[in-house]
């Protein structure tokens, strides 16, 4: 096969999510060269909006720049975040893979112990998040939310020098990812487990170009099935209510019995 060229955002976990492809990919075929392009997004130049309210802009934030790579065949591969991705994909193009799940949790670092529990009243959490944002004026009334942007260091950057923030909400997996050594001295990192996840989260979505026979084939040794079974079920009931991205819709599904069983939050009204 020819040389298979993955798109990547150009975050540092974007990055480490596009390696953990590449070794995935070269595990499976020793003899495959695997290169990795950097593609800017929106999302990643546009650092004015909000991501609670994006507006026309939300749809393909994040995914749109590496999507038009893929149609004009600069790259073979879009590594996503899979809770990035807009459920309907443009035509021409299909989910090539998803490879195994890593921690679906969300979880609070803060300046202060015992997670959103032991956040003083009036205490200040910052998230991009619309879910977050209603997740946590559920689970902890009386919390104040401020908007952060920024990739995953910048934002603990943020919260470590900026006295009027007491916490902010990540994914598990990226901090995994990224390894925990870049969360700031004297910051505390817990699990929420209050904090049902993003429809997808913690997956990676493998987007690839239709009739690409050839990438399919590569890309079916690193899928992982039952991983797929259950963001599918999570995306399938994205798509259901309308929402997109932003959407203050949480949804969890795990495989018990060999069944789908899905969990999930929304706030606001059904559409």
């Amino acid at each position: 096969m020819k040389t298979l060229i993955l798109g990547t955002r150009g975050s540092a976990l974007a990055l480490a999510q596009a390696t953990i492809v590449h070794d995935l990919l070269i595990a499976n075929h020793p003899d495959l060269v695997v290169d990795t392009r950097i593609i800017k997004t929106i999302g990643d130049e546009r650092l004015d909006i909000d991501l609670t309210n994006p507006g026309s802009l939300g749809k393909g934030l994040f995914t749109k720049q590496l999507e038009d790579a893929l149609l004009s065949r600069e790259i073979d591969v879009a590594v996503h975040s899979l809770k990035d991705l807009p459920v309907e994909l443009p035509t021409g193009l299909v989910m090539g893979a998803i490879p195994e799940r890593a921690d679906f949790a969300d979880v609070l670092v803060s300046k202060h112990q015992g997670g959103l529990a032991g956040l003083p009243d009036g205490a200040t959490v910052a998230t991009s998040s619309h879910r977050r944002e209603c997740l946590i004026e559920y689970l902890r009334p009386g919390l104040r939310i401020s908007p952060i942007r920024g990739n995953v260091p910048t934002r603990l950057r943020k919260l470590s020098e900026d006295p009027a923030l007491d916490a902010l909400v990540l994914a598990k997996a990226g901090l995994d990812r990224l390894g925990h050594h870049i969360v700031p001295e004297g910051l505390f990192v817990t699990v929420e487990p209050g904090m049902l996840p993003a429809p997808g989260q913690g997956a990676l979505g493998l987007e690839c170009r239709e009739g690409d026979e050839e990438t399919l084939r590569v890309l079916e040794a690193i899928h992982h099935e039952d991983t797929a079974r259950c963001v599918n079920a999570e995306r399938a009931l994205l798509l259901a209510m309308g929402g997109g991205c932003a959407s203050p819709l949480a949804a969890h599904a795990t495989l018990i019995q060999n069944k789908v069983v899905l969990r999930s939050i929304y706030f606001g009204e059904v559409l």
